[in-house]
């Protein structure tokens, strides 16, 4: 009997040092530099789009409304203004999250996070795609200077 409550024992704290290990490792990922290419490896806006955005503004830009409401990118005129959608992505507006990069979070794992050449690209992706001709382009220079 004594046997088995140490060998639970053990490993709990085999489960708690393996998570505190992974918490470690993923806060010095979050921390280290990201590079244009950021935590997914790609900067492209299409792929950006892809990966993140379509999940709810769906793949042809229309939105979706359902369990909750995912405005259309198609069509938008709020689209005109490049530094308005940059800022949307970067602090987030009603139900959308931000893909602002923060150093300091509080929960287990870090967020998921765009560097400003993934947010100027998306920008530019959305805003001349899903029937949007909007001219002009956003850079991550001025990405960088729509950060609080």
């Amino acid at each position: 009997m004594k046997t088995a409550i140490t060998v639970r024992r053990l490993a709990a704290n085999r489960g708690v040092l393996i998570c505190t290990l992974l918490a470690c490792a993923t806060g010095s990922v979050q921390a280290a530099d990201p590079g244009a290419q950021g935590m997914f490896g790609f900067s492209d806006g299409e792929q950006v789009y892809a990966h993140l955005c379509q999940a709810c503004h769906m793949p042809d830009g229309r939105g979706a409304q359902g369990a909750g409401h995912y405005p259309a990118l198609a069509g938008d005129p709020a689209l005109a203004s490049a530094n308005f959608v940059a800022a949307t992505i970067l602090n987030g507006r009603r139900n959308m999250p931000s893909f602002r990069h923060v150093e300091n979070f509080e929960f287990f794992f870090g967020p998921t996070w765009l560097t400003d050449t993934q947010v100027a690209n998306v920008v530019n992706y959305v805003r001349t795609h899903f029937g949007n001709r909007f001219e002009g382009e956003i850079t991550p220079a001025e990405v960088a200077a729509l950060h609080p």
